[in-house]
């Protein structure tokens, strides 16, 4: 490619010609460093564009880089793919850096002075064998101010916070992680942050027994023996996933998503009017459909199956149907923190303290309000409830904290009894019963019981956890620094989460393994990003879920201050569903009605179902009432098994959603910018970079062994 740039003097080339740069020839009333008229003549887009398909801040930084007016030292660039720094791409054209003389003149300097000089290409090789040319143009001395204004006219984001992912298939990820994927940041690092990954999600891994349990008729005992089991499995399941799996640095542990299913089946109307060993029965129960449903889970992976669903699974789905997860729990939310305002108030409004107000002070160098912001404020507040009981708030003339509700005679303490089990931290007789040491093993409760409709109901939330882990690992593979997994390492992913809730299934943690969406906001505050980080802490997960004191601290926390905790973590899970919508175009018409319509239908469908009362002589509490639509919702076949799952499905908002938004995302039609298809990376992509194949492909024995799994990605 000539660019005029040679050491030829116009006269060789004829009469009275001389060397013309069409677009970058300054004019008289245009000044040279006004960028948008520059632009306005180069087609240069200051910003980035999901219609147009092309970054204009890549070509900004290409600008910037050369017109600083500076060259001793070369500038660092950042590959626009993976978010790497990269080689120096050969030799450039140096900016003028005489403010008054024109671009004419100075390339005639440059060609009486140095002679010919070569052209380099800012494509795909630095040798001037790329596709594009760098963009020249003249750039003079600046000054502070004008610097300034110039910035403050056009403003080029580079790298969001959040990660930006243009839609042909270019990724632009956050940079200045403090700890990549397969780094080691040293010992001492590891123990710090690993710890810091499980205590930031202590809200998600700890507080889902403190409402099952006692819905379950469990004693404090038995709540304290769910915590430890599930912390064990945590630890368990997130090492698999961490090696086999889709090995990005993901917690696994229980999920809200499962939470409501188990909800629906612990208040089936068989189990309302049991009396003895009810709470076993009903983990037995819980344990066969959720292996069932897992088995489901490993089949949709191994098969490759997962891969034929993921082109049909995109933002537009992801996000509403996370949101409904969180916005379905929000007749428990305050109703039950409301019973101890004075416990409840202080413990949301601290929370919402150190996660908004306080979110950018650094101690020693460390964002801990934002990192620790539920185990701080649950410490503060519990050491506050502590001091209320013993000062004696709670206490009621005639009544007997020690005494079960159950068995109040007098009807002053009956009043009473529910607030005083409740907001009171000296009821739970978990620490004093709890055995110091206690290893969970299988079938703990007992032996699986396999029922037809509640297996088909844990079959659809198997399905459900699957799209909220693709939404999840996607949104990972960003915050890391990497290109988004192939379809088959996310088939690959969805399989281990199969596996990994077949173990939860059969040592009985009431609930299925699944990715912790929280686990990405943790990357993104504290920058790590390292697996053996993840690792190490699940260690310690494992180790602490052997001490069985540990575990009945845990499940003494009170009640009240549980369910406001859980009001901030359920916002959180919305949130975090509805950001999603950053991968699209989230102002389209469409996008707009999809995701509206999806939400309104899955709050307002399931209400249609649970408006019909449960028909028992046991009277439920007024939050678990939706949850028994299953055994007297309208749909009636003349099947118990196939109507209870039925109306165990349509009472559930997340599975309405999901299939709303499933269904109109796939037949309205809009292009792929606009519904923001999740472009996955390609097996030769992998096996080209040596980088990825450390990131993603297995172990070289294990993938040596399962050569033959083609469909994941091995």
């Amino acid at each position: 490619m000539e660019t005029g740039l040679n050491s030829e003097s116009p006269n060789k080339r004829g009469a009275n010609v001389e060397p013309k740069v069409g677009p970058f020839v300054p004019k008289t009333d245009r000044n040279p460093r006004d960028l948008r008229s520059w632009a306005k003549r180069t087609g240069f887009v200051s910003d980035y564009s999901a219609e147009a398909g092309t970054s204009g801040s890549e070509k900004f930084e290409s600008f910037q880089q050369r017109g600083r007016g500076s060259s001793s030292s070369p500038k660092i660039e950042i590959d626009p793919v993976l978010g790497r720094m990269r080689d120096n791409r050969g030799v450039e054209i140096e900016p003028a850096s005489h403010g008054g003389v024109g671009l004419e003149e100075n390339v005639r300097k440059e060609n009486e002075t140095e002679g010919e000089r070569k052209v380099g290409f800012r494509g795909n090789g630095g040798n001037g064998h790329g596709v594009g040319v760098s963009a020249v143009a003249p750039v003079t001395e600046e000054k502070d101010e004008e610097e300034n204004v110039l910035h403050d006219e056009v403003k080029v984001n580079l790298y969001d916070e959040e990660g930006v992912e243009p839609v042909d298939g270019e990724w632009k990820g956050p940079s200045e992680l403090k700890c990549g994927l397969t780094e080691n940041p040293g010992f001492v690092s590891l123990i710090y942050y690993g710890l810091q990954h499980y205590l930031s999600l202590a809200g998600s891994l700890v507080l889902i027994p403190l409402i099952m349990v006692p819905v379950m008729g469990g004693t404090d005992k038995d709540t304290a023996t769910v915590i430890s089991t599930m912390l064990f499995l945590s630890g368990i399941t997130t090492i698999l996933h961490v090696y086999f799996g889709t090995r990005l640095p993901l917690v696994q542990g229980s999920s809200f998503v499962y939470l409501a299913p188990a909800l629906v089946i612990i208040n089936a109307q068989e189990y309302r009017n049991l009396t003895e060993h009810k709470f076993r029965h009903i983990m037995r129960e819980l344990q066969g459909a959720i292996i069932v449903g897992s088995i489901f889970q490993c089949i949709l992976g191994f098969s490759g199956l997962m891969s034929i669903l993921l082109r049909l699974i995109n933002p537009v789905v992801v996000a509403p149907t996370v949101a409904a997860v969180g916005l379905a729990f929000f007749s428990y939310g305050f109703q039950q923190a409301g019973i101890c305002l004075e416990i409840s108030v202080p413990q949301i409004a601290l929370v919402l303290l150190f996660t908004l107000y306080l979110r950018g002070i650094s101690i020693f160098g460390r964002h801990l309000f934002r990192v620790y912001a539920v185990p701080l404020s649950v410490t503060i507040v519990w050491i506050y409830a502590s001091f209320l009981t013993a000062g004696g708030v709670y206490n009621y003339k005639g009544c007997n904290p020690d005494i079960p509700s159950s068995n109040v005679l007098t009807d002053a303490c009956r009043k009473h009894a529910y607030t005083i089990q409740h907001c009171r931290t000296d009821v739970s007789d978990a620490l004093s019963t709890a055995a110091w040491l206690r290893i969970p093993y299988p079938l703990q409760w007992g032996f699986p019981i396999f029922h037809f409709r509640t297996s088909i109901i844990m079959v659809i939330v198997s399905l459900v956890a699957s799209v909220d882990s693709v939404g999840t690992y996607r949104t990972a593979s960003l915050q890391v620094n990497s290109r988004p997994p192939t379809r088959g390492v996310v088939s690959r992913g969805i399989a281990m989460e199969g596996f990994c809730s077949i173990l939860a299934g059969l040592w009985g943690s009431g609930t299925g393994s699944t990715t912790l969406t929280e686990n990405v906001h943790t990357i993104n505050i504290t920058k790590v990003a390292s697996r053996k980080v993840v690792e190490l802490g699940a260690v310690f997960l494992i180790i602490f879920s052997f001490i069985g004191k540990v575990g009945a601290l845990l499940a003494s926390i009170p009640q009240a201050l549980a369910a406001a905790v859980l009001c901030f973590m359920w916002a959180l899970t919305v949130t975090l569903g509805l950001s999603t919508l950053q991968y699209g175009q989230s102002a389209s018409f469409r996008n707009m009605t999809i995701v509206g319509v999806a939400l309104f239908l899955g709050m307002s469908i399931p209400s249609y179902f649970q408006q019909y009362q449960p028909e028992s002589s046991l009277i439920l509490p007024s939050y678990l009432v939706p949850y028994a639509a299953a055994s007297s919702g309208p749909f009636h076949s003349g099947l118990k098994q196939l109507d209870f799952a039925i109306n165990a499905l349509m009472s559930m908002n997340m599975v309405v959603t999901l299939l709303v938004a499933f269904l109109l995302d796939n037949t309205v039609p809009g292009s792929k910018q606009e519904r923001g298809v999740y472009v996955w990376s390609k097996a030769e992509d992998i096996a080209a970079d040596a980088s990825l194949q450390s990131e993603y492909s297995l172990p070289k024995k294990l993938a040596w062994c399962c050569c033959w799994l083609k469909c994941l990605g091995v």
